[in-house]
């Protein structure tokens, strides 16, 4: 019986072999691919989450309030919100190289504009907003596609899987650099971040141009019509969970955008920790965060049911972590558990983009993935204004708001994500 049970699996084990050779293969093949894609998500997080630990000084050499600070990273969102849906349409259509290459020059043109009104024009603020709106523009039509080009490039939703786990954690690399590399420049001129952003847009352009090859379109795309009739079968028939995913994305968003805000405030006007030492401290959450998207981008692989209890487990860490603040807000005690709500939060953003990206057709995938962007982007932008806000009454407010949205979405995800229905959906 062993020898025949041997028999019988050894041509399944060879196959798996193979398919695993194969999966090896294609990785290795576009690696320099995957590290050009990868610069979009570190060049766009580097362009916003790197103002973060200069807000504080730009309140005071712009005289504004932090509201007004605020502002600055929320405008680049609220453009980018409005946006992305219509740069996923685009791309769907005339290919995705097309709309990420011109995206990327937008957004360097945006930087250039913030950096010589603040060098130059006496009262700078909204000009800086409007150079601020157009990164935002360009960040509407660069990382959002990214998301859909990884699953045009590979077959295999291992490969998926893993190239996307890759660009979320470059993504959150980006998170831990930004605010040492932010904090480092505004040393010297308080204004230097923004001079960094359009260098930085040229080198991942240069990347794109070279580095990356875009698939074949071998079908013509859909009329617009069609496209729409498509576009809500797929809500009809997958919104329960697209709805849910959507949801997610951008509450997660939102907690992390609210506590680094949170962090930025408090060590600069509570325990005067100033510029590279504030940056340093800053990663800590972030860095956690990175390597907890790393680790889950490579344990998910196209296991559903693994990404549904990892997101779900993520988000109950985070929730936890921000609910201890009540009993003590302690230097050290609030960075770890910061720190554990980024390993929450880290956990759950590779297996959202997992299921999106793999759970929608090709033809479709640019929009609903952008429709997604959009969704984290409106947690961006809203974190930094309502935590301002809250810091003017009461910081215990902040964490039962955190905390408390944070079991909320937990539960969504618990009750709508359910990837064996999700699964039959896929093959109808």
């Amino acid at each position: 019986m062993e020898n025949i049970e041997h028999l019988t699996h050894a041509p399944k084990a060879a196959k798996k072999k193979a398919a695993a050779g194969k999966k090896s293969d294609e990785i290795s093949k576009q690696k320099w691919a995957i590290i050009s894609l990868s610069s979009i998500p570190l060049v766009m997080t580097l362009g916003n989450s790197m103002l973060i630990p200069v807000l504080p000084s730009m309140e005071k050499e712009l005289s504004i309030s932090s509201f007004q600070t605020s502002m600055i990273i929320t405008v680049y969102s609220i453009v980018a919100i409005i946006l992305i849906p219509i740069a996923g349409y685009i791309s769907d259509h005339i290919g995705r190289k097309k709309v990420i290459i011109p995206s990327l020059i937008i957004a360097g043109i945006g930087g250039i504009i913030s950096s010589y009104a603040a060098w130059k024009m006496d009262n700078a603020y909204l000009v800086i907003l409007i150079g601020r709106a157009l990164q935002g523009v360009g960040a509407a039509g660069a990382f959002p596609i990214v998301l859909p080009l990884v699953g045009d490039m590979f077959k295999n939703e291992d490969d998926v899987s893993c190239c996307l786990g890759l660009i979320e954690t470059s993504n959150t690399f980006g998170k831990v650099l930004s605010p040492i590399l932010g904090a480092f420049l505004a040393g010297f001129i308080w204004f230097l971040p923004f001079v960094s952003i359009p260098f930085f847009c040229a080198i991942s352009t240069i990347l794109i141009i070279f580095l990356v090859k875009t698939p074949k379109k071998t079908e013509k795309p859909l009329p617009f019509k069609q496209f729409c009739a498509n576009l809500k079968g797929i809500f009809s028939q997958k919104g329960h969970w697209l709805y849910a995913t959507f949801f997610i994305g951008g509450i997660l968003m939102f907690v992390l955008f609210g506590i680094l805000f949170y962090l930025s405030e408090t060590f600069e006007k509570k325990y005067g920790i100033h510029d590279l030492k504030k940056g340093f401290y800053l990663a800590f959450p972030l860095g956690a965060l990175c390597i907890a998207s790393y680790i889950t981008g490579k344990l998910i692989k196209k296991n559903k049911i693994l990404m549904k209890w990892l997101s779900f487990g993520g988000i109950i860490l985070s929730g936890a972590a921000i609910a201890a603040l009540y009993f003590s807000t302690n230097l050290w005690f609030m960075i770890t558990m910061f720190l554990l709500s980024g390993i929450g939060i880290g956990t759950g953003l590779p297996c959202l983009d997992s299921l999106i990206t793999e759970g929608v057709e090709k033809e479709e995938r640019g929009t609903v993935t952008s429709i997604y962007s959009s969704m984290r982007f409106i947690g961006v932008a809203a974190g930094p204004p309502v935590i301002a806000l809250l810091m003017k009454t009461s910081q215990i407010w902040i964490f039962v708001l955190l905390s408390g949205i944070s079991f909320i979405t937990a539960f969504i995800s618990l009750m709508a994500i359910k990837p064996g229905q999700q699964k039959q959906q896929t093959q109808g």
